[in-house]
């Protein structure tokens, strides 16, 4: 009798998860499509909470914590453009890396050496150096470069890596070391491995391909 109990038990839990996990994967998919599609900054925000209100309910799982500090890094971003200039706007950058740094941490905890949370580490770091080049320049610089050279060491084929170091060089101007010409070859690898990468699954990131072929255009 009490292998019978045990056995319903066991079953009722099996069901259960299966039940959550479902529901997990479907509320991620939901999202999914807006992570490489939206540059509203204030709609980026939303996008980032709302995967953290996934997170929240799904503690052990990195990726809706991933993917609420990369949407929260690209509000930033997208909110320093709208004063028409990229740089010299901490005031309006420091507080969403500051936000998605707090996120990403979270995921680290979780999926640590992982290759697609040092990419937005990154670009957290050239976040907060864009918020005053002149004084940050010298220390986030390294730390950008830094944590993309751990991607690529960690998954030498994640097309994001490339994506992230065709842009470096494409907006970084020829007197510190960049070259449009360099950049556009850069994003052309990048477009190859883009084509040949298979994510994980259906929330695994997957994101970054339009963006390139965007700065390609131009």
């Amino acid at each position: 009798m009490k292998k019978v109990l045990a056995f319903g038990l066991a079953f009722v839990l099996l069901v259960n998860a299966h039940a959550q996990s479902e529901k997990y994967v479907k509320a991620m998919e939901k999202l999914m499509p807006s992570v490489d599609t939206l540059w509203d900054g204030d709609k980026l925000k939303e996008l980032s909470n709302s995967f953290e209100r996934i997170a929240e309910a799904e503690k052990t799982q990195w990726l809706p914590y991933y993917y609420a500090a990369l949407t929260r890094v690209n509000a930033g971003y997208a909110l320093a453009m709208n004063g028409g200039s990229m740089g010299g706007n901490a005031s309006v950058t420091d507080p969403e890396a500051d936000k998605a740094e707090a996120l990403l941490n979270k995921a680290d905890a979780l999926s640590p050496d992982n290759s697609e949370i040092y990419i937005v580490k990154k670009l957290i770091a050239t976040l907060r150096l864009l918020g005053n080049p002149m004084s940050r320049a010298m220390t986030y610089g390294p730390i950008a470069a830094e944590a993309l050279e751990k991607a690529r060491t960690l998954d030498p084929n994640n097309p994001r890596v490339y994506l992230q170091q065709g842009l470096d060089k494409m907006n970084t101007p020829e007197e510190w070391g960049g070259s449009v010409v360099e950049g556009k070859k850069i994003l052309e690898d990048a477009v190859k491995k883009f084509e040949a990468f298979k994510p994980l699954s259906s929330i695994h990131p997957n994101w970054g391909l339009a963006t390139a072929r965007y700065f390609l255009a131009r």
